[in-house]
């Protein structure tokens, strides 16, 4: 009984901790997203900041496919589709010349970053 109270406790300081490092990340504007997704691969919370870049790049993106017709998208994957890590990276670099963009609600920015760089041709 104590080992699995022990288990238990141990579990939640895990969580609490992985849970601490995440509440950090706020998306207030394009600059938070960028900032997130630029953290370097020497810090300590990498994984959860591309766990967490990639979760708000891939949503995005999914939801504005479940509610957009394709008639009114401007904005299509191509052929092949990019990984999520170049378009990440990308994005990242995108925003380093659209300062503008960095102000902006965060998925505003990330969609014209998408609509200039994968516009859909019709």
């Amino acid at each position: 009984m104590r080992s699995s109270i022990a288990a238990v406790a141990s579990f939640a300081c895990i969580a609490s901790a992985v849970a601490a490092d995440s509440s950090n990340y706020q998306l207030r504007n394009g600059a938070d997203l960028v900032s997130i997704c630029s953290l370097s691969a020497s810090d300590p919370n990498y994984a959860n900041a591309v766990g967490f870049c990639h979760g708000v790049l891939t949503g995005a993106f999914r939801y504005y496919e479940a509610t957009v017709t394709s008639a009114n998208r401007f904005v299509c994957a191509p052929t092949p589709i990019p990984t999520r890590s170049k378009v990440m990276d990308e994005f990242v670099v995108w925003a380093g010349s659209h300062s503008a963009a960095l102000k902006e609600p965060a998925v505003d920015a990330l969609f014209r970053y998408l609509a200039e760089t994968y516009p859909c041709k019709r």
